[in-house]
C-alpha cells in the first residue's frame, strides 16, 4: 500500500536540478536504502518527503494521517539538558498534551535503553545517535527517515542499530554508504542519479548486478545516439546536389538529435586515485616493545608488543574512545608513550589522514589547500596542472576555487585524500578515511590500497572495507588490551565465537575422571535427520514468497494488508531458515 507518492517532482538550488521530474512510490513496510554520489541531493529528497519544504514543481501525495520523522546526520549545535526533557520538548512543540507526552517519553526511553536523567552533553557518540533516534520515534511516525545514521559510530553501535531497526517494523528510508549496513537492512534500493530516481525492488546484492546491467544498456544507447548524430551531421554537410534534394523531415530530426544530446546529463565521472609512492622502506617498518600510554592515570594502551613489516595492511578495530587514534599518534611520534620503546625502520616516509581534517584550512580554497598559489603539483615526479589533478577527485575548476568550509563531508574527505596523495609515502596511516565517501569512491580506494606497494595502517568502522583491504587487525578491548589477529572484521568475529584457549592447564584432581566425548542423543539424531527436509521446505516457501512479491499485479490491486502479510511471513521464514542452518551446523559437529 502506497503511503507517499512523488509525482514528476523537480527541485534545484541554482545549479543542475537535484530532482528532475522524478517519481517514486513509498509503500508500507519498505526498508529503502537511498544511494547516490556525494552532492546528488539525497538529503534534500528526505527533507521534501518529510514536508520540510515544498518542491519547485510536481506533487508529493501523502496518505491521510501518515506521519514521518527525520533523523539528521549531524547533532544540533546547542544541544544540552536531560534526555527526557529534550524528548518532552519535541512532543510539546507539536501540541501533545503533557500527560500523553510523559507516557510516550517513558516508552521511548525504555525502548532505546536511554537514561532519562542523562545529560546530552555527556553522552558518547553512540548514545547521542540514540537520542536523535528517540526524538524521532517519540513522535510515533509511520515513516522514519534516517540521514547517514551510522556516521562516526563504532562497529558495536552500528550492529545495535541494525538489530534495532530490523525489529522496529516501521517503514524506513535511510541514506548510507555502509555496504554491510545496506546489505543487512535494506529490502529495496533507490538510487538518485542525475535528478532521476532509479527504483530497484531487490536487496543490495541483487542491486549491484542489476545496476551494472542498467549502466551497460545506457552506454549502448548513448553510443547509438552519438553514432546516429555523427552520420546525420555528415549528411547535412554534403554538397549542393545533396542540399537540393534535402529531406526537410530529416533536417528536423537532426535538430531533435542535437537537442537531445545537448540536454543529456552525463554520469558523474569516477574518482581517479593515484598515490605518490615514496622510496622503498626497510623490511621492518615499526616495532613497539611493552608500549603503554595513560591519560590521567587511565591506562589506554597496556604493554603492547608489535612488529609491523613492509607490505602489511593492518586494520584497527574497537569501540570509540578505546585508544585507536592514540596508538596512531604514538606510532607517528606525535605523542610519546608513557612507558615502553618505539623503533622506526629505515627510509620511513609517513602520510597521515586525520579523521578530524585538521590538515585542511577551512578559509582557503580547495586549490590553495593542495598547491597554495602554484598551478602545478608533482605526482610520481611528474608535473600535473592543479585543476586537472583536482578533477581526478571530482572537483570542477569552479568548485576548486570555493572555500573549504562550504564543502560537504564527502567532498572534504576527497580533498584530504587529494592532499595526502601528493606526498611521497611508503607508510599510509588512515584514521577513518571512509566517513562520508560514496560507494563508488570506497571501491576505488579499496583497489588503490590493494595495489599499494607500501605499508598501511587504518582505522575504519566500515566492515566491508576492513574485510576487503586488511591482512591483519589490532583489536582494542577498551581497557588497554590490544590483540592481533589474522584477517579483517569477519575473521575477528570468528575468533570471538570460539572459546578462548586457557594459557595454563590446571592438573586434574585425583578424584576427577576424564570426561567422555559428547555424542548425539537419540532425540538429536532424529532432529538432525529432519533438518534437511525442513530447510528445503523453508527455501521453497522463500522462493514462492519472492515470486509473489515480484508480481506487479499484487501492487495494482492495492491490497496493502496482503503485501504486509507477505513481507512479515518472508521475514519469519528467513529467521527460521537461518536458525535451521545454525542448528544443523551445531548438531553436525557432534559425533554420533
Amino acid at each position: 500500500m502506497n503511503i507517499i507518492s512523488l509525482n514528476q517532482v523537480s527541485h534545484a538550488f541554482g545549479g543542475p536540478k537535484l530532482l528532475d521530474n522524478a517519481s517514486l512510490q513509498i509503500e508500507s513496510g519498505d526498508r529503502i536504502c537511498l544511494l547516490g554520489r556525494n552532492g546528488a541531493g539525497k538529503s534534500t529528497l528526505l527533507h521534501l518527503i518529510n514536508n520540510d519544504s515544498p518542491p519547485d514543481s510536481g506533487e508529493i501525495i501523502r496518505q491521510q494521517g501518515v506521519k514521518s520523522a527525520y533523523v539528521p546526520q549531524e547533532f544540533p549545535e546547542q544541544w544540552e539538558g536531560m534526555v527526557s526533557r529534550y524528548l518532552q520538548k519535541t512532543l510539546l512543540s507539536q501540541g501533545t498534551e503533557p500527560h500523553w507526552a510523559d507516557i510516550r517519553v517513558k516508552q521511548t526511553l525504555s525502548q532505546l535503553d536511554l537514561a532519562a536523567e542523562a545529560e546530552l552533553t555527556t553522552l558518547s557518540g553512540g548514545l547521542k545517535r540514540r537520542a536523535l533516534l528517540a526524538a524521532a520515534l517519540v513522535q510515533d511516525p509511520d515513516l522514519l527517515l534516517l540521514d547517514e545514521p551510522t556516521n562516526h559510530l563504532d562497529i558495536t553501535a552500528i550492529c545495535w542499530l541494525e538489530t534495532f531497526l530490523l525489529r522496529l517494523r516501521k517503514t524506513l528510508i535511510f541514506i548510507s554508504h555502509d555496504r554491510t549496513f545496506a546489505r543487512n537492512l535494506a529490502s529495496r534500493i533507490v538510487e538518485l542519479d542525475r535528478g532521476q530516481l532509479q527504483d530497484y525492488r531487490c536487496n543490495y546484492a541483487t542491486f549491484l548486478e542489476r545496476r551494472q546491467d542498467v549502466l551497460n544498456s545506457e552506454d549502448k544507447a548513448r553510443a547509438r545516439l552519438d553514432q546516429k548524430l555523427a552520420e546525420e551531421e555528415i549528411w547535412i554537410r554534403k554538397g549542393i546536389k545533396a542540399r537540393r534534394t534535402r529531406n526537410m523531415g530529416r533536417v528536423r530530426e537532426l535538430h531533435k538529435l542535437r537537442e537531445k544530446q545537448r540536454q543529456r546529463r552525463d554520469r558523474t565521472g569516477q574518482v581517479r586515485l593515484q598515490l605518490e609512492t615514496g622510496q622503498r622502506s626497510g623490511q621492518m617498518v615499526l616495532e613497539a616493545k611493552e608500549l603503554s600510554f595513560s591519560y590521567d592515570n587511565n591506562r589506554v594502551i597496556n604493554s603492547l608488543d608489535l612488529r609491523i613489516m613492509r607490505g602489511d595492511r593492518i586494520g584497527l578495530i574497537g569501540p570509540n574512545g578505546s585508544g585507536k587514534t592514540t596508538l596512531l599518534k604514538i606510532l607517528t611520534e606525535a605523542l610519546q608513550p608513557t612507558t615502553g620503546k618505539l623503533r622506526h625502520g629505515t627510509n620511513l616516509q609517513i602520510a597521515y589522514f586525520d579523521q578530524l581534517r585538521d590538515q585542511l584550512d577551512e578559509d582557503r580554497s580547495v586549490k590553495q589547500n593542495i598547491a597554495d598559489d602554484h598551478d602545478q603539483v608533482l605526482i610520481n615526479a611528474q608535473p600535473r596542472h592543479i585543476y586537472g589533478y583536482l578533477q581526478d577527485f571530482l572537483f570542477t575548476p569552479e568548485r576548486a576555487r570555493t572555500p573549504v568550509r562550504v564543502l560537504s563531508g564527502g567532498e572534504k574527505n576527497r580533498l584530504l585524500l587529494a592532499k595526502l596523495f601528493t606526498q611521497p609515502a611508503n607508510l599510509l596511516i588512515l584514521d577513518e578515511p571512509t566517513n562520508d565517501l560514496d560507494m563508488e569512491t570506497l571501491d576505488l580506494l579499496e583497489e588503490l590500497l590493494l595495489d599499494y606497494k607500501g605499508t598501511v595502517l587504518l582505522v575504519s568502522h566500515d566492515r566491508t572495507f576492513l574485510n576487503n583491504v586488511v591482512t591483519s587487525s589490532l583489536v582494542f578491548d577498551g581497557n588497554g588490551g590490544i590483540k592481533e589477529i589474522i584477517g579483517g572484521y569477519d575473521d575477528w568475529l570468528a575468533t570471538r565465537q570460539q572459546p578462548e584457549t586457557p594459557q595454563k592447564k590446571e592438573k586434574p584432581k585425583p578424584a576427577q575422571r576424564k570426561q567422555r566425548p559428547r555424542k548425539l542423543s537419540f532425540k538429536e539424531k532424529k532432529e538432525l535427520e529432519s533438518l534437511p527436509e525442513q530447510i528445503d521446505s523453508l527455501e521453497t516457501e522463500q522462493t514462492e514468497l519472492h515470486e509473489q512479491m515480484a508480481n506487479p499485479d499484487i501492487y495494482k490491486e492495492g491490497d496493502g494488508s496482503q503485501i504486509t502479510n507477505l513481507k512479515e511471513r518472508l521475514q519469519r521464514v528467513e529467521i527460521e531458515l537461518e536458525e535451521a542452518y545454525l542448528r544443523w551446523d551445531e548438531l553436525d559437529q557432534i559425533p554420533e
